[in-house]
């Protein structure tokens, strides 16, 4: 439990120095949130989301986005509406964000499972129609030229900016493993070329084609497995693995910090004190408290006073 609090602290105050050194105007947090939401009793459940939102507190004019990850409603076998429900009555359940121009769409990964299941068929028929609509807002303004993408159903209503969107989703697109990864907040390199499971570590190649053909996004952030990676899918579509925020999961973790518009993006990544760091400037100022105090209390000689004791015998001899 103490490993947890001391993670949650960490969170809370890199969370709140970034929001007053950053300004940002949106922020995304690509799920698991929560560490036992699949799980949770009504009342833990209760709990965990007030200390979130304590942690994670921010301004009015700010916008918190979360996607879920599996350890919010649990895996495929694990998930149900009830929790996918619970959820979202927390976190705003909009799949399509439209937000000065730029289209961001938030997948509910863990429901790629491509089984068949109620949930499953839910999620992607809702995200058909979120393809469909950003397809009429690009066919409008011409940038559609393949004559197989354009639809003759394209109904009157409100248009969505026509730029190609974000994908925002917890599991990364499918990959063989992190073998081609690398940077200092990489997978270790003995754990590079562990093969990844699909429905596990990555969505599956058939969902993972699917999010690609169906949005064609210009940019693909993705989570789950702790560690970065950049990785060009089909024809140089590039999704980018934010590695985890917390110290319990790595002891550099990161976020990324990005400026976008309809046709344009840049990414930075912002690194947080290693937690070795931290650990060691807190234990020496601790040890330089306990000095201090025990020399004002007539327990401990001063060091500077010990110090010209032995100068002056030195000078003696």
């Amino acid at each position: 439990m103490a490993t947890i609090r001391f993670g949650e602290w960490q969170m809370e105050r890199a969370f709140q120095t970034a929001l007053w050194l950053l300004q940002p105007e949106v922020v995304f947090i690509l799920g698991d949130i929560f560490d036992e939401g699949k799980w949770s009793s009504s009342q833990a459940w209760a709990d965990d989301v007030a200390r979130f939102q304590k942690m994670f507190r921010h301004p009015p004019h700010v916008q918190l986005k979360v996607v879920a990850g599996n350890h919010d409603i649990g895996f495929h076998y694990q998930m149900d509406t009830y929790r996918i429900k619970r959820f979202e009555k927390v976190f705003n359940p909009e799949r399509l964000f439209s937000w000065k121009g730029i289209n961001f769409v938030m997948v509910n990964s863990v429901a790629l499972e491509g089984d068949g299941c109620d949930i499953c068929s839910g999620a992607e028929a809702e995200l058909m129609e979120i393809s469909h609509k950003l397809n009429c807002s690009r066919e409008v303004n011409g940038l559609i030229s393949d004559q197989k993408q354009r639809s003759s159903h394209c109904k009157n209503g409100q248009l969505r900016p026509a730029s190609a969107p974000v994908l925002l989703q917890h599991f990364p697109l499918y990959r063989t493993s992190d073998a081609n990864c690398s940077g200092e907040d990489a997978a270790p390199p003995e754990e590079r070329s562990i093969p990844f499971k699909e429905r596990y570590d990555v969505l599956s190649r058939e969902a993972s084609q699917k999010l690609l053909w169906w949005f064609q996004p210009r940019l693909v952030l993705s989570g789950h497995t702790h560690s970065a990676c950049e990785v060009l899918h089909g024809a140089g579509i590039p999704e980018l693995s934010v590695p985890s925020f917390s110290w319990r999961n790595r002891n550099n973790p990161s976020f990324i910090m990005g400026s976008m518009t309809p046709t344009k993006y840049a990414l930075a990544k912002c690194y947080l004190p290693l937690e070795d760091t931290v650990l060691i400037t807190y234990c020496g100022a601790a040890g330089f408290l306990v000095v201090i105090i025990l020399v004002d209390l007539g327990l401990l000689a001063s060091p500077f006073l010990l110090g010209c004791k032995l100068l002056r015998k030195f000078k003696t001899v």
